[in-house]
């Protein structure tokens, strides 16, 4: 597979713009994140202009006067790219880099070029350089003039300038190598999934807005040595995890990417098979950043992504997480959740009632057994323990006294 590749950075000065097109757009809060993002690209954040109007305009994303200001600030600011809120057309691309003489971009290009800097895995450069491909053979006609200006920064890791260049003939052509390559290790990824179906361990998925600490707590729960930073997607590629909770029983943890505001299509549907275990797992692990001034918004758009998964019938756990962070009492519901509990975890303040309530959870899904074994059949017991939550057993002479908790599936076997 061609190698995603990594253009030397230079410094990106950028002014962010964004439409608010309604009286209630939380338009701001966008532009904050999409400040946060540029800054997790490495590039700084020199301006923000916002321009209220009904709707976006169609060629050009910006009225004229808003694009005069914004040339003005440009030479103030010594600035050396746009950023638009928005996915941009093709042509509004080209109309507003022909209006402007300077480098432009959109959300989508600043989440695929982190997304492209933080994929480690096989499976995750696929997947980033198949958003990318989609996305840019799409513009490639609005892209081609600034090619020639691109030294680098923002927007430019990833395929890079020569596969830019290819006609789209050749960039649908490798869209359907990354597709077979990608179906490989879905296939992969299925095999293990079955596998897990088999040992009757129950997977739990972590999932949440982006920078809601998924990580950190995967970290402290199974000490699995993940990078965990104070950034948006500071983490992309999955990572599964046994944890053993108190009363014996495991489970696995599975991270997943994080969720944000407009996440670009092309992302979902490449993040497709990353993102399925929320489908095939039993329980969903909401973390959210309680400390977020947005809280109740990140919320919304978790479920909504959710939805489009078609992840609607699971048990859900909130995990109310950065409890230290919050310097005033607050009221933190989620009426969609099942049950929900409040954590550091960075501390591990409250994860003992996170682990109590992945038990009630679990033992609420396996069937009573009480049961004298002879003890010629010890091997159950063992089977028991090893799927089940052994609550007792006594050594008689009649034989083992057993009682527990078994998965359904094992009941009839064990009786």
């Amino acid at each position: 597979m061609a190698e995603l590749t990594e253009l030397k950075s230079i410094e990106e000065r950028v002014i962010l713009a964004a439409v608010q097109a309604g009286e209630h757009d939380d338009t701001k809060a966008c532009l904050d994140e999409l400040e946060e993002l540029v800054g997790t690209a490495g590039g700084i954040t020199v301006a923000k202009v916002i321009q209220k109007r009904e709707n976006v305009h169609p060629g050009t994303y910006l009225g004229k006067g808003k694009i005069e200001e914004i040339k003005q600030q440009i030479q103030e600011f010594n600035a050396t790219g746009i950023v638009c809120d928005d996915e941009l057309s093709p042509a509004q691309l080209r109309n507003l880099e022909d209006a402007l003489d300077t480098k432009i971009m959109d959300r989508t290009m600043v989440i695929l070029d982190i997304f492209a800097a933080r994929a480690n895995t096989k499976e995750g450069k696929i997947q980033v350089e198949l958003a990318q491909l989609r996305y840019r053979a799409a513009r490639l006609v609005g892209l081609r003039n600034s090619l020639s200006r691109l030294g680098g920064g923002i927007g430019t890791r990833g395929p890079g300038e020569k596969k830019l260049e290819m006609d789209r003939r050749l960039i649908h052509e490798r869209i359907g190598q990354l597709k077979e390559e990608l179906r490989d290790v879905e296939r992969h990824r299925e095999v293990l999934r079955q596998q897990r179906v088999r040992t009757h361990v129950p997977v739990a998925a972590i999932v949440g807005y982006t920078n809601a600490g998924k990580s950190t707590l995967l970290n402290y729960l199974t000490d699995a040595g993940i990078l965990a930073e104070d950034k948006l997607f500071a983490t992309l590629d999955p990572t599964t995890r046994k944890l053993e909770l108190p009363g014996g029983q495991q489970i696995l943890l599975t991270d997943t990417v994080g969720f944000i505001r407009k996440l670009p299509h092309h992302l979902i549907d490449a993040f497709k098979s990353t993102l399925e275990e929320a489908c095939y797992c039993d329980i969903i692990l909401h973390v959210v950043d309680s400390s977020n001034p947005q809280v109740d918004m990140q919320m919304y758009i978790v479920y909504e992504t959710l939805k489009q998964l078609k992840v609607t019938d699971k048990i859900v756990v909130t995990v109310f997480n950065k409890m230290d962070k919050l310097n005033h009492p607050a009221i933190l519901k989620d009426l969609s959740a099942d049950y929900q509990v409040k954590i550091s975890a960075l501390s591990g303040d409250g994860t003992d009632t996170l682990l109590e309530t992945l038990e009630t959870i679990l033992r609420n899904q396996k069937v009573y057994l009480e049961k004298i074994y002879p003890y010629q059949e010890t091997g159950r017991i063992q089977q028991i323990r090893k799927y089940g939550e052994l609550l007792a057993e006594e050594y008689a002479e009649d034989g083992i006294h057993v009682k527990a908790y078994v998965p359904a599936e094992l009941y009839g076997g064990l009786v």
